[in-house]
């Protein structure tokens, strides 16, 4: 398990908790390999109805840590692009039902762990990016068709083409989230849900579970996207989608130096 994951279980209701707080929460490859693991642990404790995944700090998560990426002796590069889609079916897979409690920024592998949930509440001032095109590489990790199930194809071809932030109240409004609640609410509700769906019976819940899973899944499988670690690798070997990327991260660079211009 990751020093950067907290893992808990109390009763019919668990926690996991991304714990890198002053960079955002990324996901790098032991992020994701702990998530991975942590899931199959869920699935192995008896009478566990919710799992409530959230992030500490002021974010839910900022996406994938391309700097972790960089530096994987020993396993080649198509292997580290499958990380994301492997961690995304993990949790998905789950017995038990999964609640995203977003807080802060969502951006690009987070907003996909969150897709990857069940249920979704966010707090006002939750915002979303989806910026893997600026960066020169496509969105992966089973991003895609877990967008179009949440959004429908015209609105992810929107928010994945043109990067553009968007609030909490747009997410809510397209149908990711299920509630926005205030702030100092978050937690509160998120508990609150849990424990409401905690008190119902096991079968009832998986089995509702699983039905809705079954009918997405015909009309939108997520195990299309086998093929997203090719177009990562692709994207990686490109020069002009390093060239995009380079751009990408000099001028965030620039905004971080500069927060006033």
């Amino acid at each position: 398990m990751s020093e950067f994951l907290s893992v808990r279980i109390d009763g019919a209701i668990g926690e996991l908790r991304l714990e890198r707080p002053e960079k955002r929460n990324p996901l790098s490859i032991e992020m994701l390999e702990a998530i991975a693991g942590a899931a199959r642990r869920f699935d192995e404790a008896r009478g566990l109805k919710v799992v409530v995944v959230r992030g500490s700090g002021t974010s839910f998560s900022s996406g994938a840590d391309l700097a972790s990426f960089a530096a994987t002796p020993g396993r080649t590069t198509r292997e580290v692009a499958e990380l994301g889609r492997a961690m995304a079916e993990a949790l998905e897979s789950m017995r038990a039902i999964t609640i995203a409690a977003i807080q802060g920024w969502c951006v690009g592998g987070g907003l996909v762990l969150a897709a990857a949930c069940d249920l979704r509440i966010a707090s006002e001032g939750a915002r979303f990016s989806i910026p893997e095109v600026d960066l020169g590489i496509p969105l992966a990790w089973g991003g895609i068709p877990r967008l179009v199930r949440e959004l429908g194809p015209a609105r992810t071809k929107e928010l994945v083409l043109t990067c553009r932030p968007f609030d909490a109240e747009e997410a809510r409004a397209a149908g990711f989230l299920n509630r926005v609640v205030p702030e100092d609410r978050l937690d509160a509700e998120v508990d609150a849900l849990a424990a409401a769906l905690a008190r119902k019976a096991s079968h009832a819940l998986f089995s509702t579970k699983r039905h809705v899973n079954a009918v997405t899944d015909q009309m939108v499988g997520t195990m299309r996207s086998w093929a997203d670690a090719d177009g990562l690798v692709t994207a990686f070997a490109d020069e002009e989608c390093a060239a995009a990327r380079r751009d990408y991260l000099l001028a965030k660079k620039t905004r971080s130096k500069n927060p006033r211009s």
